[in-house]
C-alpha cells in the first residue's frame, strides 16, 4: 500500500504542478493578494454559486493529499491528532511552495487565500477518510491474525521462548 500511495502522490503532485505552474498569456493580471480572506470575501459577495465554484476548486486542488500523504506513510497505529497535524502541515507547505513558485511564472498571481483554501481541503479530506480507513485496516489485520491463544482455566497467554534458536537439545 505504501508503494501505491507514493506512486499516486507523485502523479498527483506532478499534475498539480503542471496545472498551476505553467505560464498563461492574459492581457491583464490582478495584483497579488497578501491580505488573508480578501479574495474569499470578494468571491462570497458575487453570490453563493459563484463562490462555491471558485472557492471549491481551490479546496479540491490539493484535497487528495489529505489521503495520499498518510497512505504513502503507511502507518496504521498512529494518533489521529498527530496524523492530522502532520498531514495538514505538509499540505500547507506544499500549497505555500506552489504560491511562491507561481510568483515567478508569467500570468500566474499568488494569493494567500489559495493557501488557506488548499490547506482546508487537505484537512477536510483527511478527516473524512483517513480515521475510518485506518480503523477498517486495523480491524482487517486483527481478523487475519486471529486471537492470541490462552492457557485454559488460567486465561494467560503462554510465554514466548525468545532464545529458542540458541537452545541445544541433548
Amino acid at each position: 500500500m505504501r508503494t501505491t500511495g507514493l506512486l499516486l502522490l507523485v502523479v498527483h503532485l506532478l499534475t498539480v504542478g503542471w496545472l498551476t505552474l505553467r505560464p498563461r498569456t492574459v492581457p491583464w493580471v490582478p495584483a497579488a493578494n497578501v491580505k488573508p480572506l480578501a479574495s474569499i470575501t470578494a468571491e462570497l459577495a458575487h453570490g453563493p454559486w459563484a463562490a462555491l465554484h471558485n472557492l471549491g476548486g481551490s479546496m479540491l486542488l490539493l484535497a487528495p493529499l489529505g489521503v495520499l500523504l498518510p497512505l504513502a506513510a503507511g502507518r496504521l497505529n498512529v494518533s489521529p491528532l498527530v496524523s492530522l497535524t502532520r498531514t495538514v502541515f505538509a499540505g500547507a507547505m506544499i500549497a505555500l511552495s506552489i504560491e511562491v513558485l507561481q510568483s515567478a511564472v508569467p500570468g500566474q498571481v499568488p494569493d494567500i487565500d489559495t493557501v488557506l483554501l488548499n490547506t482546508a481541503g487537505v484537512a477536510l479530506a483527511h478527516l473524512a477518510v483517513v480515521p475510518r480507513a485506518r480503523a477498517g485496516l486495523r480491524r482487517r489485520k486483527e481478523d487475519c491474525q486471529g486471537a492470541t491463544p490462552t492457557i485454559p482455566r488460567v486465561g494467560l497467554a503462554p510465554q514466548a521462548d525468545v532464545l529458542a534458536a540458541y537452545r541445544t537439545y541433548l
